[in-house]
C-alpha cells in the first residue's frame, strides 16, 4: 500500500492495522512482525501481535525475599523461574525485612532519604518524627543551673543565659542613652 499525498507520493506509510489504514508521517515499525503502524497501534497488544513476546521484557517479583528477577520471554515461565530461584539458596526471607522507624505504630519504611537522627537523643526515625515531642524524645531533665546548661541543648544554654541577665536592659546599659530623636526627618 503506497503512502503519502498527491504532492509527495514518497512521504509516509498507512498503518497496516486491519480496519486502521490512517496515512502516518512518522510511522512505526514492529520490532517483531516487521509491520507499519500508526501511533494508536504501535504497541504489541494495540496491533494484536502474533510475536507480542519478541524482545519483551519484565520483571517480577519474589513474595518470599522481594528480590526482583528480569524475566525475559513467555508468561509461563514466571512459575518455573520462581521455583528456580526460591531452590537456589539466593532467596532468603530476612531479606525482605526492611528497616522502620521505632516510634509505636509508625510503619514508615525507611529509604535513603525519609530518616534523620535526633540531635538530642540520637535515635533514628522518620522524617514524620523528626521533631523530639513526635518520638517521645529522652531529654536531659530541664535544669535552669549553668553547670547542667553546659552539657544541655542550645535552647537550655540559651534560657540560663537569658535568666542570669537579671534584668539587664539587653545590653544597653554600656551605651549613652539618646533622646527619642528621630534619624529621620518626617516633613
Amino acid at each position: 500500500m503506497a503512502g503519502g499525498t498527491e504532492a509527495f507520493p514518497d512521504l509516509g506509510k498507512h498503518c497496516q492495522f486491519s480496519g486502521c489504514h490512517q496515512l502516518d508521517f512518522l510511522p512505526f515499525k514492529c520490532q517483531a512482525c516487521h509491520k507499519v503502524f500508526c501511533v494508536e497501534h504501535r504497541s504489541c497488544k494495540s496491533h494484536e501481535c502474533p510475536e507480542p513476546e519478541h524482545n519483551s521484557r519484565k520483571v517480577i517479583i519474589c513474595e518470599i525475599c522481594s528480590t526482583s528477577i528480569e524475566i525475559t520471554g513467555k508468561e509461563d515461565q514466571e512459575k518455573m523461574i520462581l521455583e528456580k530461584h526460591e531452590k537456589s539458596g539466593n532467596c532468603d526471607p530476612r531479606k525482605k525485612m526492611k528497616p522502620t522507624c521505632p516510634v509505636k505504630r509508625c510503619k514508615e519504611t525507611w529509604t535513603f532519604s525519609n530518616r534523620i537522627i535526633c540531635k538530642t537523643c540520637r535515635l533514628e526515625v522518620c522524617l514524620k518524627h523528626r521533631f523530639p515531642a513526635d518520638h517521645a524524645c529522652k531529654q536531659a531533665s530541664s535544669s535552669t543551673t549553668p553547670a547542667a546548661a553546659a552539657g544541655g541543648s542550645w535552647n537550655e544554654k540559651f534560657l540560663v543565659a537569658f535568666g542570669l541577665r537579671n534584668g539587664k536592659d539587653c545590653g544597653k546599659s554600656g551605651r549613652p542613652s539618646s533622646s527619642t530623636t528621630p534619624f529621620l526627618k518626617a516633613y
